[in-house]
């Protein structure tokens, strides 16, 4: 069994999260140099696909049920990441969930702010409709983030085929009004992300004054809004900075009605899912979410 090499997967995470001082262009080329890898695991074949004229990468492992699809929408603090830098992790979760991945290649911020993502999924996600009888829909930090607020912009009436949102140390509130967010650096035990770099983020993505839009920071959804959503399933490491936001959405979730399971992991950090070849864990953390959409699906 592999040793877990801590440092070294510290080191990688750390290129999924912008930061003040960073540059955007050479922060999109350390993260897509950093997660790019040239050959996809588990033989998943990976398809260039045009949808609408959103660019996506379809993944179809060997084994894989009909009429279903995972939508997932990739992290990078809204302003980071590419189809080819969550290849490797959208090929693993595929293989590990028997289900079908399409990774939509979403427009970034600070060239095109909110809600330009969230359009582009819109349009794709029209497609899977007509294509498929069940989607989940999936993300990872920031786009854990837009994931929500794609299903909280769905009409309920047409919520039938989303089964369920599956979130990876999801952002559920980049306002700046949370106190996760508003803990100060000495007090902070996550090695990844910092209040600072979650205010980098977000003046990035929209202006101050749209930051509490429930589209922008689910949190803010009103308790109509998060009725009828299906069910949540939330991986993520104990922790993180952003674990009280994610039990503080969990209790507004069961208030509405709305199943949420929260699976922490000790001992890990932020999004180490996707330092697989550092961390056993991260292979363990993925079969487990993938065994939990295979088991859901029956």
């Amino acid at each position: 069994m592999m040793r877990a090499d801590t440092k070294k997967a510290v080191k990688k995470i750390k290129h999924l999260i912008f930061t003040p001082s960073a540059d955007v262009e050479k922060f999109r080329q350390k993260l897509n140099a950093e997660f790019t890898v040239p050959i996809l695991p588990n033989r998943v074949e990976r398809e260039r696909r045009i949808i609408d004229s959103v660019e996506c990468d379809v993944f179809t492992p060997e084994v894989y049920a009909s009429k279903r699809v995972l939508l997932y929408v990739h992290g990078g603090s809204f302003v980071g990441g590419s189809c080819a830098a969550w290849g490797n992790f959208c090929a693993s979760l595929a293989n590990a969930s028997c289900t079908k991945i399409v990774l939509p290649e979403i427009h970034l911020a600070p060239q095109y702010p909110f809600p330009a993502a969230l359009e582009d999924l819109k349009t794709v996600i029209k497609k899977l409709y007509a294509e498929n009888d069940r989607i989940i829909i999936a993300g990872d930090g920031s786009g854990a983030s837009i994931a929500v607020a794609l299903v909280l912009s769905i009409k309920e009436k047409f919520r039938g085929k989303i089964d369920e949102l599956v979130l990876f140390s999801p952002w559920f509130d980049i306002s700046g009004d949370s106190e996760s967010v508003k803990t100060p650096s000495k007090y902070n035990r996550d090695k990844i992300v910092s209040s600072e770099a979650i205010r980098a983020a977000a003046e990035l993505y929209t202006y101050s004054a749209n930051l509490m839009n429930p589209l922008v920071s689910p949190m803010f959804a009103s308790p109509e809004m998060l009725a009828g959503l299906p069910d949540v399933y939330i991986q993520m490491a104990d922790d993180e900075l952003l674990k009280q936001d994610a039990l503080c959405f969990q209790d507004k979730l069961r208030k509405a009605d709305v199943p949420c399971e929260i699976d922490l992991w000790e001992g890990m950090i932020h999004l180490f899912q996707m330092a697989d070849e550092f961390l056993p864990q991260a292979h363990l953390a993925v079969e487990k979410a993938g065994t939990h959409i295979k088991n859901r699906q029956g």
